[in-house]
């Protein structure tokens, strides 16, 4: 056999490179066809995809109650450690011999999550966490969008894209900071949520020769700010000549 990188195009074929054949793959329901699962398969490829729900898959699955079973995750956000699957065996068009499909609920999607692979022996919740860690990525990707607007850069000019791009994964970064500081319920929230909590707040900016003074209102999430320690901050920053930070809350 050939040995080639391979590259299953949307409603395509595989195609090769050079490189060596990959161990694994994780993709989108939507990259590739049933025909190029069957491929990968053939090939000795490990993948984990999604399958696209339609009515009559999520009617099926109301049948067997019986057969679901909750298990436990270790690597994903504490309101979704605890899913229900129901793990089966089922054939599709243009797929040769079973396929592994997982259904996953109370995962954080209001109807099931379809998982399929060609990874029969496999854990239900090792798959299930490693799907995940890339369903963090789409997410962090979505968050940047959404509330960033990184597919809409602010400047016309090509020169300036990557100033743009980094500015918005600096910003992306900085809230992410902030909501671990605060604590473990904002760890993994939305930009937006962080914006609306804590900063699009008012506040009295008093600048001295040595200090720069925020005095923010009392709010309902201020305790939360405090029990975090940034009425200590006292950082002297660099680009106000070496003014120092200081926050303090009504």
């Amino acid at each position: 056999m050939q040995r080639g990188s391979i590259y299953p195009k949307p409603g395509g074929s595989i195609t090769r490179n050079r490189a060596s054949l990959p161990k694994e793959l994780i993709f989108d329901s939507k990259l590739t066809t049933y025909g190029n699962l069957n491929t990968l398969n053939e090939q000795n490829i490990n993948f984990i995809t999604l399958r696209r729900r339609t009515e009559k898959i999520i009617e099926g699955l109301r049948e067997p109650k019986s057969a679901w079973r909750k298990i436990e995750l270790s690597n994903v956000a504490r309101q979704f450690r605890f899913p229900k699957i129901l793990d089966q065996r089922i054939t599709l068009d243009d797929y040769e011999g079973p396929i592994r499909q997982i259904a996953i609920t109370d995962f954080g999607h209001e109807k099931p999550t379809l998982l399929l692979t060609n990874q029969l022996r496999r854990s239900a919740p090792s798959l299930i966490e490693f799907y995940a860690r890339r369903m963090l990525i789409e997410n962090s990707i979505a968050d940047s969008v959404d509330f960033f607007h990184i597919d809409a850069l602010s400047s016309a000019v090509a020169l300036k894209i990557n100033c743009d791009l980094q500015l918005t994964l600096m910003a992306s970064s900085l809230y992410r900071l902030l909501g671990a500081k605060i604590g473990k319920e904002y760890t993994t929230a939305e930009s937006s949520h962080l914006f609306r909590d804590f900063i699009e707040a008012q506040a009295l900016v008093t600048i001295t020769g040595n200090t720069v003074e925020v005095a923010f209102g009392k709010r309902a999430h201020s305790p939360l700010l405090l029990a975090a320690g940034f009425q200590n901050t006292d950082v002297a920053v660099p680009w106000w000549g070496g003014r120092k930070l200081n926050i303090s809350f009504g």
